[in-house]
């Protein structure tokens, strides 16, 4: 007899190869803490993504606490949320796309506490989402304090005595709460402790899932897991108190199942046009001379820029014109600001995105075009722009050039030049001028000029960004 094995035992497509995002050289292995619940519950949740031929439509919304590194993780979409507000995003995504798989994913010092009125209000409205909701009694990545679902007795660091319940109240059990409003379809309890219970998880994350995938509503899902460093035991040790101690409290079961007796709900998605777009987000001047924008070339164009420096060089704003410009011009743009809690003087940078075709995430890993304006971001981000690709940096600023010989390297004094024109701010539009130059088979300098003060409503800096855009512009002209 031959048995034939076509099963491959493997990472889920769902999952990334390599985990890029987390920006270290352990691109393979995952982050949590060993006996950590998080990996099992994410490879459960990606299987399921995978084997549903969902992973296209898939929007995970992860807030803060450690649930948000589920971003490092997953190749589906991607929002993190403020501090309890993942239902409320969710919420908005899965209205304005009703064809997506809208997960929210959530810890109990994050639903349970801040996010306790968004959670029920969004399961009480019945919104049409999948919540995977990770128990584990503690706040696991800020210390290892009290959360709303801490027991009584159980020892913290802002409980170093055990929780009292006359001065701290009762845990809080979300699973029964939730299971007593009218709209939600599908309420579980479930624990990550061994292979029985792991097989009971797989299951109600299927279900959760199957449940939104055919228009049913609402499924809360919450999974009892173990966080051995904030418990500060051992793996094994953890997984024998959620058995033993955790899931006396909060007992595992079915709360809730009514996904067979609902009709599914189908919403229609509309989508805007430009015009409507460009005057919800009142940005209508940026179509209304269509006659200086010239019909661009459109096919297979897809940019993407890394720019970088210390806060209160205008990168972000540069950055912000760029993908203005672009949408002007009627291509998919993204824009993503990061920067640093000092603000002006500490490190800033973003990303952004232009293309002909729609755009899955905003992040720029490995920029197209690098724009960089000090030397710490030079270091760091110049080994990410892939093999043809361009180095636009300040060599006033910067006195040692970009390494790379595989690459186009442009340098310039971009903060001099600007200096000379009457302000060092005006920089970025010396930078502006040398992208427009390189890209002006695709963007319209013409559109630019006449687009700056649109965008750019300080009207001190009109006359200024003019001459800076046309400096840079020029300097291409002769040096590149």
């Amino acid at each position: 007899m031959t048995i034939q094995h076509n099963k491959v035992l493997q990472k889920p497509e769902t999952f990334y190869d390599t985990f890029v995002r987390k920006g270290d050289s352990e691109l393979k292995a995952t982050h949590y803490c060993p006996g950590c619940g998080h990996g099992i519950l994410h490879k459960l949740i990606a299987e399921a993504v995978s084997d549903f031929d969902i992973q296209d439509k898939t929007v995970l919304v992860s807030p803060v606490g450690c649930s948000v590194f589920a971003y490092y993780y997953f190749d589906t979409g991607n929002i993190q949320s403020a501090h309890g507000r993942a239902p409320a995003v969710g919420t908005g995504y899965k209205r304005a796309n009703p064809d997506s798989i809208l997960i929210s994913y959530q810890g109990d010092g994050d639903l349970a506490a801040i996010g306790a009125n968004e959670i029920i209000q969004a399961a009480n409205r019945g919104e049409a989402m999948t919540v995977f909701f990770v128990n584990n009694a503690i706040y696991g990545m800020t210390g290892g304090q009290m959360a709303p679902t801490t027991l009584i007795g159980q020892k913290t660091t802002t409980t170093p005595y055990g929780r009292n319940s006359h001065s701290e109240g009762f845990p809080i059990r979300m699973s029964e709460i939730i299971a007593t409003l009218e709209a939600p379809v599908y309420v579980e309890r479930c624990m990550l402790t061994d292979a029985r219970n792991i097989a009971k998880t797989r299951k109600a994350v299927r279900k959760a899932l199957k449940a939104q995938i055919d228009h049913k509503g609402f499924s809360f899902v919450e999974v009892l897991s173990g966080c051995p460093t904030g418990w500060k035991m051992t793996p094994q040790e953890a997984k024998n108190w959620i058995d033993s101690v955790l899931s006396k409290y909060f007992v595992p079961g079915v709360f809730k199942d009514v996904i067979e007796e609902r009709e599914p709900i189908i919403i229609k998605q509309e989508t805007p046009s430009f015009k409507d777009y460009h005057k919800l987000m009142d940005i209508s001047h940026l179509s209304e001379k269509e006659d200086v924008v010239p019909t661009p070339e459109k096919n297979n164009f897809h940019e993407e820029l890394k720019i970088a420096g210390f806060g209160g060089q205008g990168l972000l704003s540069l950055g912000y014109v760029i993908a203005n410009v672009a949408m002007g011009h009627q291509y998919e743009v993204s824009w993503l600001p990061s920067y640093g809690p000092e603000m002006r003087g500490g490190t800033a940078n973003c990303s952004v995105k232009i293309s002909d075709k729609r755009i899955g995430a905003p992040l720029v890993a490995n920029p197209t075009t690098l724009i960089v304006m000090n030397k710490p971001s030079l270091e760091k981000f110049e080994n990410d722009v892939v093999s043809g690709g361009t180095i636009i940096y300040d060599s006033g600023l910067i006195d040692t050039p970009p390494s790379r010989d595989d690459v186009t390297v442009i340098g310039l004094p971009a903060t001099e030049m600007a200096d000379k024109l009457g302000s060092t701010k005006a920089a970025n539009m010396i930078v502006l001028g040398i992208f427009a130059y390189l890209k002006k088979q695709i963007l319209s300098d013409h559109y630019i000029r006449w687009a700056l003060p649109q965008i750019l409503k300080n009207k001190a800096f009109h006359e200024i960004n003019q001459k800076a855009f046309q400096t840079g512009f020029d300097y291409a002209d002769k040096h590149v």
